[in-house]
């Protein structure tokens, strides 16, 4: 049985979370992971520009032979998902649905928070998806926690001190009796033991990126994952050095290289 070759597309770094999970559930896979690092934060562009870059951006990866697209990015998922569906041959999975369907597994009071960036609260696409499964949301926009991590200040007290800040006003605001916090952000992660210590105890943290690798396991069939370890290429639209040396701390491993492209040829 074949390992299956799977495509992983974000805008920059932050998918490399999902890539970690993915490489967790599925080590024998071969990834090929496109940030398109030129183009980033997609959170300030519009919808059609937005669709624009990620389609070009898939057929990339479908080119080079992929089988699944996993689209690693929420604004992304949030504004072009059906896009990037009609545009591709592959199955597409996005981190929006799997994040939202685990909340609905694991929430008794049927209330979930929900934390993002500006562009994917605005969306409201998490609240739609949590909707759909039967659970209120109360969504907030988080807009220092990327930088922050991005600077690796994933266990500084100023980190702290603004994750206290943001968490206080949505559990106080309109988040009361939610027990669980949907990650709504492929940044978050790496202060996910940082929120433990701030949120509520009582509240379940729901990591969309090991959601989502759980949906892809369990379309692809987890036996397929298995065995010795495959390949990884990463492919970038902007500085190599950058992407390798900011975004092994995103994977949890160095990355050698990176292939520079361009998806606007």
């Amino acid at each position: 049985m074949a390992a299956p070759v799977i495509g992983v597309f974000d805008s920059g770094f932050g998918g490399l979370t999902v890539l970690r999970e993915l490489q967790k559930v599925m080590p024998a896979a071969n990834y090929l992971y496109f940030g398109d690092t030129a183009h980033l934060p997609y959170g300030a562009k519009s919808v059609r520009t937005v669709a624009k870059y990620a389609i070009a951006s898939a057929h990339f990866l479908e080119s080079r032979g992929i089988e699944m697209l996993v689209v690693a990015c929420n604004t992304a998922t949030a504004l072009a998902l059906e896009d990037i569906r009609a545009a591709v041959k592959v199955p597409v999975v996005g981190v929006i649905e799997p994040g939202a369907q685990r909340a609905a597994e694991i929430s008794k009071s049927r209330k979930a928070a929900v934390i993002a960036t500006e562009a994917t609260v605005s969306s409201h696409a998490y609240q739609r998806a949590l909707h759909k499964f039967g659970l209120e949301s109360v969504e907030k926009a988080c807009p220092l926690f990327v930088p922050l991590v991005e600077e690796g200040w994933v266990e500084h007290p100023v980190t702290e001190q603004v994750a206290h800040i943001y968490m206080d006003e949505i559990f106080r605001d309109g988040a009361r009796g939610a027990d669980v916090l949907v990650l709504g952000c492929t940044h978050y992660p790496l202060i996910r033991s940082l929120l433990r210590r701030v949120v509520p105890a009582q509240v379940e943290i729901v990591d969309s990126a090991e959601s989502t690798a759980a949906k892809v396991v369990n379309q692809l069939g987890s036996a397929r994952g298995q065995g010795p370890a495959g390949t990884l290429q990463c492919f970038t639209t902007d500085s190599v050095e950058k992407f390798c040396r900011l975004g092994s701390k995103f994977l949890g491993h160095s990355i050698e290289n990176a292939e520079l492209v361009d998806i606007e040829k």
